[in-house]
């Protein structure tokens, strides 16, 4: 096999006992620890030693289900707020990136810019933001909404979300702070710039009250896949996490969400595609189809149609068993677009039973899953990369913190025998390691519009 001279990058997808719906009941699970600091420590410290860029916190603002049965046997109740987390994780990392979510529906740009440039500074260069439009009628009802806005208004402000945020970045030159005891001169005048944007859904004059970020801008990372997140992520994203199950799709996906770049005047390599990968891991097929099946079989009864309902965007599914099939028309959800069309499309195209969407999806929920041995989890990788369907992979391990371990001791050798990892870990910013230029300050001194 001829060594690869393309390097892939990795991030963390991080939930606490794994991702897997069951794994906080497995007996290797340490549950009731979701909101244990030091477990956070563990485990993003020890993907900090091991090739991972980044560790990846989704989050949702507020508990997405109001089925009380089903949550109530949910570990995903509990969770910090992932600023909060990665800035405390921040000093007691070295290289890994930080990656956290923020809503562009229900937060401020000027909050969001601030945030995440003090992320930045407090980690020397090594935060990044996860756009995100919000894709629940809860989040709303919490912040004073009775539902989600229509899914082309909330991209409508993401975009000019975004473009503010990164306007206000660009507040300070690099060198303004002088900070001259002699001459008594703290900043340089000229070298701060006043955004005053005035858009359809913003006014917002800054400066940004922090000086300019280590990278120049965070980071920015999108994952939505529809029609209108795929125009975000044209425009403005710099690393995409997207869902994808098959080698074709991943390609027809990658192909043209790259060619679609075009449009913003950037080039391919301003983008890194990464889906999501599920790897269940054994020394032996056996011995990984078995650690699989044991998550399986822990899945509770009253967790399973709901959740079904829950990540195809709340479609109704009462009156439905297990045994019966999705209806043959289903109202196109509010919430995620491209997500519930991956799952009804999977369903339809493999004639699944609910009862078996339940047990096809909860584990990697629409991503990548691959059971068996580190030669074929990497076997996949390597032919995913080769055919272009990807730039690297967001591992979205199943168990927390044994699935980790496998990786690190299993995988990782072997993405490094192939060449498909490089032999020393890559140091500097997350720009740096995921072979991004600094973003170079570019606003003008006055912007009346959407910038």
């Amino acid at each position: 096999m001829l060594k690869s001279t393309r390097h892939i990058k990795l991030g963390l997808f991080l939930v606490i006992d794994g991702l897997h719906e069951a794994a906080w009941r497995h007996p290797e699970a340490t549950s009731g620890q979701g909101m244990a600091f030091r477990r956070y420590l563990d485990i993003v410290t020890t993907a900090d030693r091991n090739f991972f860029d980044f560790v990846f916190l989704a989050d949702s603002l507020g508990i997405t289900s109001d089925n009380i049965p089903m949550i109530s046997r949910s570990a995903r109740t509990e969770c910090y707020d992932p600023i909060v987390l990665l800035s405390a994780l921040a000093p007691f990392t070295k290289g890994i990136g930080l990656v956290g979510t923020a809503s562009t529906s229900y937060n401020d740009p000027y909050q969001v810019a601030r945030r995440f440039a003090s992320l930045d500074h407090l980690s020397d260069g090594r935060a990044a933001w996860n756009v995100v439009t919000s894709a629940s009628r809860f989040e709303a009802q919490n912040l004073s909404s009775d539902d989600l806005p229509p899914h082309e208004a909330r991209y409508r402000r993401a975009r000019e979300f975004v473009s503010v945020v990164k306007g206000l970045w660009d507040s300070w030159d690099d060198n303004a702070f002088v900070r001259d005891k002699a001459s008594g001169l703290y900043f340089e005048p000229s070298k701060m710039h006043v955004l005053g944007h005035r858009g359809e859904f913003f006014s917002v004059r800054g400066p940004l009250s922090i000086p300019r970020s280590p990278q120049g801008h965070p980071v920015i990372v999108q994952a939505g896949s529809s029609e209108d997140g795929q125009d975000l992520a044209a425009a403005s994203a710099e690393v995409v996490f997207t869902a994808q199950q098959n080698l074709a799709d991943a390609r027809d996906f990658y192909a043209k969400l790259k060619a679609r770049l075009q449009r913003y005047d950037r080039s391919e390599d301003e983008l890194i595609i990464m889906p999501g990968i599920f790897p269940v891991i054994g020394r032996t097929q056996h011995e990984a189809e078995n650690r699989f099946e044991s998550l399986q079989s822990l899945l509770h009864p009253e967790v399973g149609i709901p959740f079904i309902s829950r990540i195809l965007g709340g479609v109704d599914l009462s009156g439905l068993t297990l045994d019966d099939r999705l209806p043959s028309v289903i109202d196109e959800t509010n919430s995620s677009k491209s997500r519930q069309k991956l799952l009804v499309e999977s369903a339809s195209r493999e004639s699944l039973t609910i009862g078996q969407m339940i047990l096809r999806f909860a584990g990697a929920r629409g991503h990548l899953q691959v059971v068996g041995t580190a030669t074929t989890i990497a076997d996949c990788i390597e032919e995913w990369i080769s055919a272009r369907a990807a730039d690297g992979f967001n591992v979205m391990l199943p168990l927390l913190p044994g699935s980790m371990n496998e990786f690190n001791d299993l995988v990782i050798p072997e993405l490094q025998r192939r060449g498909l990892l490089p032999s020393a870990i890559r140091a500097g910013t997350l720009r740096e390691r995921l072979g991004l230029q600094r973003f170079p300050r570019s606003v003008p001194l006055l912007c009346r519009s959407s910038c």
